[in-house]
């Protein structure tokens, strides 16, 4: 076999190795997941009105145009939370000794991190698609949006998702355990509260508008919000991309240094 059809053999075995994990593990899944959940419900029922009245300007509250603003942040939250579990999944196989026995094998070395990478891929998407059928059910509607702004706004959510699966990765190889990796990658889950994913920028204080403008989560929503609500893009379709872009680099890197170093 060449070299090609043997990486693509291991990893392959690596997915199938990490779905299986998901399927008999599905509790560290299942709590991620309901978190976006619940702040969808949370946000929509219970401060819907006083939001969405704030946020038109008008006074008047309108929960249906909240959701339609809500919904795009949601979805990259849930994003972030999904990577979680990569990077506890990570960190699990270093500290067991499974990647010590992995290294004594004859396989394509980065397979493994390429099953983990496929694997979070994979469960973003559905993630995403469980979230968004609990938003449309609840009201969410995208009527203006061509199939090609589906399209697009499909590719970006897969883009995010791999970018931030690589980072997860990284922070799942540098943790000494489990608890640890948890901890370390809060910050993808909690990025998207001072983003614009509940309010505008422009709502919040002066000082506090760079923090939340520029950081990875706010354009990657505002290139969501705008293709599927129609509302104004402008620079931020090509920030997403660029975030995007450089924190798979930069993730792929740091997990590739991470793993190929000697264990102590």
């Amino acid at each position: 076999m060449s070299s090609l059809s043997l990486a693509v053999r291991d990893s392959s075995t690596m997915l199938r190795r990490n779905l299986l994990h998901v399927r008999r593990y599905p509790s560290l899944t299942l709590n991620l997941l309901l978190t976006p959940v619940v702040l969808l419900l949370l946000f929509v029922y219970i401060f819907g009105d006083v939001m969405s009245a704030g946020i038109g300007g008008s006074g008047s509250p309108d929960r249906s145009a909240y959701i339609a603003y809500l919904v795009p942040g949601l979805l990259l939250m849930t994003i972030g939370g999904t990577t979680i579990g990569t990077a506890v999944s990570v960190s699990m196989d270093m500290t067991e000794g499974i990647i010590a026995r992995f290294r004594t094998m004859a396989i394509h070395r980065p397979s493994v991190l390429i099953g983990h990478v496929v694997g979070s891929v994979l469960q973003c998407v559905m993630s995403v698609l469980l979230v968004g059928a609990v938003a449309v059910a609840i009201g969410f509607r995208s009527t203006d949006a061509t199939v090609l702004e589906w399209l697009a706004a499909f590719g970006l959510l897969v883009l995010f998702a791999l970018a931030l699966t690589w980072i997860a990765v990284g922070m799942g190889l540098i943790s000494p355990n489990p608890e640890a990796a948890s901890n370390n990658a809060m910050p993808l889950i909690f990025l998207p509260f001072i983003s614009s994913a509940f309010v505008p920028v422009d709502a919040m204080p002066g000082w506090f508008q760079p923090i939340a403008e520029y950081q990875p989560f706010t354009p990657a929503i505002e290139t969501l919000r705008g293709l599927l609500l129609g509302t104004e893009i402008g620079h931020n379709g090509w920030l997403a991309i660029a975030w995007s872009l450089a924190l798979t680099v930069l993730g792929y890197v740091w997990s590739k240094a991470s793993f190929n170093r000697d264990p102590k």
